[in-house]
């Protein structure tokens, strides 16, 4: 029985004698630690436990899986729990920090948005999306004439402006065609007028038309009446086309009698006027002698105020005062020039004369009878009274 014990005892040292290994699988391993006995030597109970450890652990790329397994359950366990962290902190700063009407805002917001972009593209459908008004009206083919000329259609599109059901963005909608057809006649006439006028006056720059030419819908920010569009076209002629604080001739197209050349001072600004009203008071006579010429005479009326406050001349505009000016003397010899709030005149043409193949040549010639007119109100409204009298002494000599 002896050598039986000690064969025993050999196994159980052999056991013993792999402390490391099984110290390593211990903490690779939840299975239940190896005992050891007060000699160091592992107990009977736990032979089964040594030997099932050992058949696990001794292959050491297993024992490094297992490792790298643990490694990146934890790590896996570490992200998830840094995850559910931020989640829950999240879940806080929101309910503390965010509003739920912001979020519903934001919501309705973007539906509010979408239904905007539906109902644009709706609109611009054939489906029916935009309401049909009408029938598109197109330009007419007859009655053209040559560019520098205005033809009875230009005529009847403004003759129909008149009238209050087709003067409206709807009306205008549908004859968009008979417009721009219209308009571009009156450029073409624009542009042949402004080469006389360049060559009768040096002072005005040839310009394009769109320098000069006025826009033809209204402006009735501060109007009773609503009307959106003119019921004439006009341009406008000066030193800087039809912007500027120069005196400038004016061409409206209106029918019905109502077509006009006009020119002069338009309620000029505070110091213009102020300038005007001293050139007046030091030299009226020279200002006097351009509006009593004959041939000014003979197209815009007498040189003085009419009997019943009629437009005549230079006289009776609406802006004209009742009174003397502040600082001015009733008595003043030239009182009737001081009264005036603008320096304007004014001649109206038939509708036979304008439509008429040399009607831009017969405005030309109007021109140069306004041109001295013109010339004297921009040095009266630009060249203080002190410094105009040497010029005047020397132009009377």
């Amino acid at each position: 029985m002896a050598p039986k014990a000690v064969a025993s005892k050999s196994a159980s040292s052999a056991t013993s004698s792999r402390p490391k290994r099984a110290t390593a699988a211990k903490s690779g391993s939840k299975r239940k630690p190896i005992s050891l006995d007060s000699e160091g030597e592992a107990s009977d109970d736990d032979d089964d436990d040594v030997v099932e450890l050992d058949s696990d652990h001794l292959d050491s790329d297993s024992d490094s899986d297992a490792k790298a397994g643990q490694k990146r359950k934890r790590v896996s366990n570490a992200k998830n729990d840094a995850s559910s962290a931020k989640k829950r902190k999240s879940t806080s700063n929101g309910s503390a920090k965010v509003s739920p009407k912001k979020s519903t805002s934001a919501s309705a917001k973007k539906t509010k948005k979408g239904s905007d972009e539906d109902f644009g593209s709706d609109a611009g459908s054939d489906s029916g999306g935009e309401r049909i008004v009408g029938r598109v009206v197109q330009a007419p083919t007859t009655g053209k004439v040559p560019p520098g000329q205005v033809s009875q259609n230009t005529m009847n599109f403004l003759r129909d402006l008149k009238k209050p059901e087709c003067n409206d963005r709807e009306w205008f909608r549908l004859h968009e065609p008979v417009y721009r057809q219209a308009e571009q006649e009156w450029k073409d006439f624009i542009i042949a007028f402004s080469d006389k006028l360049s060559e009768i006056d040096s002072e005005i720059p040839p310009l394009p038309p769109k320098d000069v030419v006025h826009r033809i819908y209204r402006d009735v920010r501060f109007s009773h009446d609503k009307t959106p569009y003119k019921t004439n076209f006009s341009a406008s002629f000066s030193r800087t086309g039809r912007k500027g604080p120069f005196a400038h001739c004016t061409y409206l197209l209106r029918p019905g009698g109502g077509s006009l050349i006009a020119a002069g001072l338009w309620q000029p600004a505070k110091d213009s006027l102020q300038l005007v009203r001293a050139n007046i008071q030091r030299r009226a006579e020279r200002f006097r002698r351009v509006i009593g010429a004959p041939e000014f005479v003979k197209m815009f009326g007498e040189a003085t105020p009419h009997p019943k406050g009629q437009r005549r001349n230079v006289y009776g505009g609406e802006d004209e005062l009742k009174t003397a000016p502040k600082g001015i003397e009733k008595t003043h010899p030239d009182i009737d020039l001081l009264k005036l709030r603008s320096f304007a005149v004014v001649h109206t043409y038939p509708d036979a004369e304008v439509l008429k193949p040399g009607f831009a040549t017969k405005l030309a010639d109007a021109v140069r009878v306004l041109l001295p007119f013109v010339h004297r109100l921009n040095e009266m409204s630009t060249v203080p009274a002190e410094d105009d009298d040497e010029d005047g002494d020397e132009e009377d000599e």
